[in-house]
């Protein structure tokens, strides 16, 4: 056995150990809370709904055990099971060029993922959400936003594969520097077309028609210095009961997005706190650093690559008999995420700090006690713990758990 297959296993076992052991924490933190709510929460969140978020969290813990496992032996499957080798001889048989083969290939690699997970999908929407009032979407609904996004898949994600092969087997040894500015100026062209071409294909978005409420607001980017091409309301009931909002887009295409369900549950100074959140986030340039922390990581990972991919021990040890650019490809996605899970903690502390910069930023541009109020109604609303495991927490959360983030706020406002 080669080594690489080794330290592959040992990386699967590692990884999977951890996920396991640390859902084991987040179970038995919240179990051990569930029948006393907080001290700092008691005036505010009822035992009923403090009861329901380590219900619903327990729920989604067992489920996601049950598809770690899944997901990992069908890794393990695809790899060194053999069934990457199989595919390849399949597609390999119709004569194809090296570009069309590789595109059919890499897309049915993709089809087939999603179908295996399609009964997890289905489980955890029909099932764990229904069973907690957060489902509100129906199968038609389902299998259409599900078919919508298999289209999208075809129209930018074929010729996308098709010039990122022709870029591997054309530029020479550096052809990683040429895929990596094309898959840079995509996520770019993206983010700038999602709120106007790609999000209205699933969702309906309306200008807010509160005019109070949009004047506050206009008010408050005045202050801010922000500006942004529209404040929506986005149809989010039809599928789920969770509250949101965001911001969208890049440049002068970005947009102010409240879920529907966000504007009924809070009151228009809450949602302006909310709001100054998210603009803390722009002001304190989160968007721009992550954008660049992305561009960083893929340029490394594409130069890693860029080396494997002429190595022959890369593929013999993944299970695959004969190397290519696209077989490089996919076993470079299947399998770096197993080796990258240990980052994990890294970029949610860092997502974290952003999250208090954004509150302290909220803190002072508007009233740090709406915040607050905000906040809790949406830890009752979409029923999150307010009992995390600090490990657990630690490791996974991109914003700090409810007590440490109130505290904090509070500590803004004086």
């Amino acid at each position: 056995m080669h080594s690489f297959t080794l330290i592959f296993l040992a990386a699967v076992v590692l990884t999977t150990g951890i996920q396991l052991w640390l859902a084991t924490r987040q179970k038995r933190a919240v179990e051990t809370h569930r029948d006393v709510v907080p001290e700092a929460f008691r005036d505010r969140i009822s035992l009923e709904a403090h009861q329901k978020a380590a219900d619903y969290t327990r729920a989604k813990l067992q489920f996601g055990g049950f598809e770690l496992l899944f997901s990992t032996a069908v890794l393990l499957l695809w790899t060194l099971g053999g069934g990457l080798n199989v595919l390849d001889t399949l597609w390999r048989g119709f004569g194809w060029s090296q570009i069309t083969t590789g595109v059919a290939f890499m897309l049915s690699v993709f089809v087939i993922v999603s179908l295996l997970g399609l009964p997890a999908s289905l489980y955890q929407t029909f099932v764990i959400e229904e069973r907690f009032g957060f489902n509100r979407t129906n199968l038609k609904t389902f299998f259409v936003d599900l078919l919508k996004s298999g289209l999208l898949l075809l129209v930018i994600g074929t010729p996308f594969l098709w010039l990122v092969l022709w870029l591997m087997g054309s530029m020479g040894p550096s052809w990683w520097l040429y895929v990596w500015l094309t898959y840079m100026a995509l996520s770019l062209g993206m983010l700038w077309l999602y709120p106007s071409v790609i999000a209205p294909l699933f969702n309906k978005f309306s200008p807010l028609a509160d005019e109070t409420l949009k004047q506050r607001i206009d008010q408050l980017l005045k202050r801010c210095g922000f500006s942004n091409n529209g404040i929506f309301v986005m149809d989010g009931s039809r599928r789920s009961s969770h509250g949101n909002a965001y911001f969208t887009g890049m440049g002068k295409n970005k947009r102010i997005v409240f879920f529907d369900t966000l504007t009924d549950s809070l009151d228009h100074d809450e949602i302006e706190a909310v709001l100054a959140h998210e603009l803390g986030h722009f002001k304190k340039k989160h968007v721009t650093k992550r954008i660049l922390i992305m561009a960083l990581a893929s340029l490394a990972g594409l130069a890693l690559l860029g080396w494997l991919a002429q190595t022959q021990w890369f593929y013999t040890a993944l299970g695959v008999e004969q190397g290519s650019t696209y077989m490089a490809l996919m076993l470079f996605l299947l399998v770096m995420p197993v080796f990258s899970f240990l980052l994990t903690p890294v970029f949610s502390a860092y997502s974290r700090k952003h999250e208090f910069e954004a509150d302290e930023f909220a803190a002072q541009n508007s009233d740090a006690d709406k915040l607050t109020s905000a906040l809790v109604k949406l830890y009752e609303e979409n029923a999150k713990t307010l009992t995390p495991d600090n490990v657990y927490s630690a490791f996974y959360d991109s914003h700090p758990p409810a007590p440490i983030r109130i505290q904090h706020l509070a500590q803004a406002k004086g």
